[in-house]
């Protein structure tokens, strides 16, 4: 059996709202009770700060944001550096999101950058890896996941084992698919034998599963081997659904 510390952390991407934030982490803290897993929640950056006010007092839920720059500090505008979000207590951060990959342009050398910017704040860096539906198709699963953990292994060899990996199949990304557990099994084990030749403390690494893992089918995920939690999107704005999910990884 897996010694890795489960870790379920809720991406809520482009959502929320002053009202709506704090109704939600005062259904989480009074739902999550002493969860025998890591848990994280991933708030838009310009409510950091409310939700580092929300969650003190309590160690049960990890604060996260949804990316890093790959810059220490300077002219770029619009960027928040780890510097930034180490002041407000934020201990994940999640770097290399598809949704980044695909519309901000992000490559795997900027990903690597990012992940090695989190890493020397102090800061564990959530990494995105997963394929398109197309590249699915043409049977290069592999091939794409292994080429982006790569280039984060290659810019941050020695440190490699602090880092959060997440396996998101961008197919099923808020699409309602999800990848049977077999499926993302397969992957996950790729990615280990992958972090194995990188380092002798692979399996310190904690793999999540990314793709529209909810209520109804996370206990399944999260039974495979090489499965160590969750990178939730939409059941994360849900607190049954996400308490759910907590529970399902004990």
């Amino acid at each position: 059996m897996s010694e890795r510390r489960k870790l379920v952390a809720g991406n809520w991407k482009m959502n929320g709202g002053l009202a709506a934030n704090q109704a939600l982490v005062q259904a989480l803290r009074g739902g999550v009770g002493q969860p025998v897993c890591d848990v994280a929640v991933c708030p838009p950056p310009v409510y950091l700060a409310q939700l580092q006010q929300l969650l003190a007092g309590q160690a049960a839920i990890a604060l996260g944001a949804q990316d890093v720059s790959q810059h220490e500090g300077g002219a770029f505008t619009g960027d928040v550096s780890a510097a930034m979000l180490k002041d407000f207590g934020v201990r994940y951060a999640i770097v290399g999101h598809s949704e980044r990959r695909q519309y901000q342009g992000e490559t795997d050398l900027q990903v690597a950058t990012k992940v090695k910017r989190a890493l020397a704040a102090g800061i564990t860096p959530i990494v995105c890896v997963g394929e398109t539906l197309s590249e699915r198709e043409q049977g290069l699963t592999e091939f794409i996941v292994r080429r982006q953990l790569s280039a984060v292994i290659q810019l941050n060899g020695p440190c490699i084992s602090e880092i959060v990996v997440a396996y998101e199949p961008v197919w099923a990304i808020g699409t309602g698919k999800t990848a049977t557990p077999t499926e993302a099994q397969a992957v996950h084990a790729v990615l280990r034998t992958q972090l194995r030749a990188a380092t002798e403390q692979a399996d310190r690494v904690r793999i999540l599963y990314g793709g529209s893992m909810n209520a109804a089918n996370a206990a399944e995920l999260l039974a495979q081997p090489d499965i160590d939690g969750g990178l939730i999107g939409g059941a994360a704005l849900k607190a049954p659904d996400f308490l759910t999910i907590v529970a399902a990884a004990a």
